[in-house]
Formats: structure tokens, sequence, C-alpha cells
């Protein structure tokens, strides 16, 4: 990370841009660094930046995947409305398919996301 907020690695956004942090508060990211980076290992590609709702918790939840409940044998405090989380591709589609998608935080989501959503439902749903 420089002094831009921008990424040291190669990782570009889907706007072609160096790939800038999602959150740490709290600290996301499949690599725990606070970005939507991915790699073999994230096999869910956790690359989309979302700004999460109560809409959008309550959907996940009912999915199975419930990000509002604190897990701290993980270290994980549970997520609020407003918190920015790295959301696998598929499942940010599913949402908005739904039509619960939350608002994506562009400069940080990962270009690898374009293999699962359009630039233009991204955009759609830019939070900036």
């Amino acid at each position: 990370m420089n002094t831009n907020g921008e990424r040291s690695s190669s990782a570009k956004n889907v706007l072609g841009e160096p790939l800038q942090k999602c959150g740490i508060d709290p600290m996301t990211g499949f690599f725990r660094d606070g970005c939507c980076e991915t790699g073999p290992m994230d096999t869910g590609r956790h690359v989309v930046c979302a700004q999460v709702t109560a809409e959008f918790l309550e959907y996940t939840k009912a999915q199975g995947n419930d990000l509002s409940t604190p897990m701290l044998l993980y270290g994980f405090p549970g997520l609020k409305p407003g918190n920015r989380w790295c959301l696998c591709a598929s499942r940010w589609r599913e949402a908005m398919e739904a039509g619960v998608a939350p608002p994506v935080v562009l400069a940080a989501t990962h270009r690898a996301a374009l293999k699962s959503v359009s630039l233009d439902d991204l955009k759609q749903y830019a939070a900036e």
C-alpha cells in the first residue's frame, strides 16, 4: 500500500486502475489484508467490495451465509450495515438478481469480478 492508498502489487480493479483497499474495520479480504485480492486458494472469488446493507445481510443469512453474527473464535466481529466487505462475486450477482445487492466500491473491486458480473451491473450499483 502506498501513500495514495493504492496496492503495491499489480492487482487491478474493474476500472483497470490499481486496486484500492476495501476495508479494515472490520478487516476484510480473503487474505484479511483489507483488499479484495484473490488467488488460487480463493475458490469463492471474494472480489466485490460492497458496502453491506441490512437487507443484504438478511438475504445472505437466509441463503446460509450469516455475515451479521459474530464468530469470535475466528476473530470475526459480525458485519453491520455500512461496513465494507469483500463478497464472493457469485453471491453479489445472486443478490442483484434478487433485488437486494449492496452498493459496490468500484475502485476496490478486483477485475476478477468481471468473470461473474458485468461492469454495467457493477456501475449501476456503484457506491461512489
